[in-house]
């Protein structure tokens, strides 16, 4: 049996639909829930990340369906550099469709969209976990050159010992109002922009 034919091209807005079927699909597959998943997509996070400038998503499709895609952003390689980078933030390839060749071309064009804007190198971001992820982009030549830790704010500050009652100063006051305002602009303009 022959490979179906994979063609690739960047998600316009007749593929947002099925491009977002997908990105739950990889979210659901990471780990995290259904409803959690069908949220995000509801509250606009994905068609937001779609028209950015600074983003570029492709779809692939075998025999008329949506079986992978991959997420690119542009952007210095690090904040005290000017050398673009593309990062491939998201590559994600339906089960039934991997090992055909579904993510060597998502890769192709990830590659022509690093040369047209002058990218000398691309990135990727690869969960540690995911042993298969990490074989593939090792098989094309990504060596891992740092590695990614995230925490929560909460975490940090216990850690930090910042947690521990303070007196009620006035400084501890505003700061927590300056929190709380800030938290409350980025969630305004989260739902604004879906």
């Amino acid at each position: 049996m022959s490979r179906p034919a994979i063609s690739v091209r960047r998600v316009s807005a007749d593929d947002e639909r099925s491009f977002t079927e997908l990105w739950m699909s990889s979210r659901v597959e990471a780990g995290i829930s259904p409803e959690v998943a069908a949220r995000a997509a509801s509250e606009g996070r994905v068609a937001t990340a779609l028209h950015r400038e600074d983003v570029r998503a492709y779809v692939a499709t075998a025999d008329g369906r949506a079986v992978g895609f991959a997420v690119a952003a542009t952007s210095p390689f690090s904040s005290l550099t000017d050398n673009p980078c593309v990062t491939i933030d998201q590559l994600y390839v339906v089960p039934e469709s991997r090992k055909h060749g579904v993510a060597r071309q998502l890769m192709t064009a990830v590659t022509l969209y690093a040369d047209s804007h002058g990218c000398d190198q691309i990135g990727c971001n690869v969960p540690a976990q995911h042993r298969e992820a990490n074989r593939f982009f090792a098989r094309l030549g990504f060596s891992s050159q740092v590695v990614r830790r995230v925490t929560s704010v909460a975490a940090l500050r216990r850690r930090l010992g910042q947690d521990e009652p303070r007196h009620h100063s006035i400084d501890a006051l505003l700061h927590r109002r300056r929190t709380l305002r800030a938290r409350a602009t980025a969630s305004a303009d989260s739902r604004l922009a879906g």
